[in-house]
């Protein structure tokens, strides 16, 4: 009886490949789903990747190059997250700025409101 075949083929990846991602996953400040979109790959299937590395499923030396491609989207995913951090940075020392301007306003208020008072007459 002759063999299904279906449509569907898998991607095949190699293990140099897949140790590459799964140390990119473990650096700090990269998470795995930011290394999968680079690599566009599916977060569980990095998960797995680095389960299995945990396990010493992938016994090799390790690989000094990576994908140009997948290089260059992971700096510039780093520069978006700094340039995203600094800009809640600025956002919050401006509110600061806000607050104490709106305070320096209400006293200004309160000491010509004060002196004011004083050239009422009694009854």
């Amino acid at each position: 009886m002759p063999e299904m075949i279906t449509g569907k083929k898998t991607q095949q990846y190699s293990t140099e490949f897949k140790v590459k991602a799964v140390e990119w996953s473990h650096q700090a400040h990269r998470s795995v789903k930011s290394v999968a979109e680079a690599l566009d790959i599916h977060p569980f299937m990095l998960s797995r990747w680095r389960k299995e590395y945990r396990e010493g499923k992938f016994a090799m030396k390790r690989v000094k190059k990576a994908p140009a491609d997948a290089k260059k989207k992971i700096q510039e995913q780093d520069e978006v997250a700094r340039l995203k951090r600094r800009i809640s940075e600025l956002q919050e020392e401006n509110d600061i700025l806000k607050k104490f301007q709106r305070f320096q306003a209400e006293e200004r208020r309160k000491r010509s409101g004060s002196s004011g008072n004083t050239d009422e007459t009694t009854v």
